[in-house]
């Protein structure tokens, strides 16, 4: 069921995506080479604590997974696409990086993801990135009162194509509120006029996943939760919450 948020439940939710926003800015600066990945995540779950929050990923168990996730962010390198789990990696000059973070405060959740290269970026990670965060603008832009969920998939995916990026079908965003997954679900391409129509208190995650190797293709790791390109190319992941409203989209992970 889709559950339609008051304006005052809007700046609740608002609340928890600053939150989010703190604790990322607080993961990139300390993603530099040497920085195991484990790091990251306390310094995250501190972030989040600190404000009275909570992580929601920290033991979350979708139907898909075999077992709890067992951090408090998501830190997908190079050529995982999203859900890796941290663990004693230490960043190399060069790696790209994915960090998904969520915090649930006050009875609401705030979701919301970046990628960015550590030190030196390679030119084509470089061009990924800025094409999954050209991706989320338009997707942004596109989520107004009246429109339909297919015109953000339609902008997502149309750039990620343009750029012959491969988009893993089974993977978009989805709604967001009291949980971290409500409905709808929120594909990474689609038709526009399609799909759902949207109205004023609608909150949705968007998150365009996009893979350099332009294989729609990727395999699930032997922990069952993160997931690799097919080719072996990177990946990159941007999301952000955002409030369909009548003044127009309203970001409630920026800081």
């Amino acid at each position: 069921m889709v559950e339609i948020k008051t304006d005052g439940e809007l700046q609740a939710m608002r609340e928890a995506g600053r939150v989010v926003a703190r604790a990322l800015a607080a993961v990139r600066e300390q993603a530099v080479a040497g920085a195991r990945l484990t790091d990251l995540d306390e310094t995250a779950r501190t972030v989040i604590h600190e404000a009275g929050a909570t992580p929601p990923f920290l033991n979350y168990k979708p139907p898909f997974a075999p077992t709890p996730f067992p951090a408090s962010i998501c830190v997908s390198v190079n050529h995982v696409v999203v859900h890796g789990i941290p663990g004693t990696y230490r960043l190399r000059d060069g790696d790209l990086v994915s960090v998904d973070c969520g915090a649930h405060l006050d009875g609401w959740t705030g979701d919301a993801a970046d990628s960015f290269t550590v030190g030196r970026a390679r030119p084509q990670d470089t061009t990924l990135i800025e094409a999954a965060r050209r991706a989320l603008r338009a997707a942004i832009a596109a989520a107004v009162p009246g429109g339909h969920i297919g015109d953000i998939g339609h902008a997502i995916g149309a750039i990620g194509r343009a750029g012959a990026c491969g988009i893993p079908t089974d993977f978009g965003g989805h709604g967001i509120g009291r949980r971290m997954h409500e409905d709808p679900h929120v594909p990474n391409r689609g038709r526009p006029g399609r799909g759902m129509r949207l109205r004023h208190g609608l909150v949705l995650a968007i998150e365009p996943m996009f893979m350099a190797g332009g294989d729609d293709r990727y395999r699930v790791a032997a922990d069952g939760w993160a997931l690799h390109t097919f080719d072996g190319s990177r990946a990159a992941h941007v999301e952000h919450t955002v409030a369909v409203t009548e003044d127009g989209p309203r970001v409630l992970t920026v800081p």
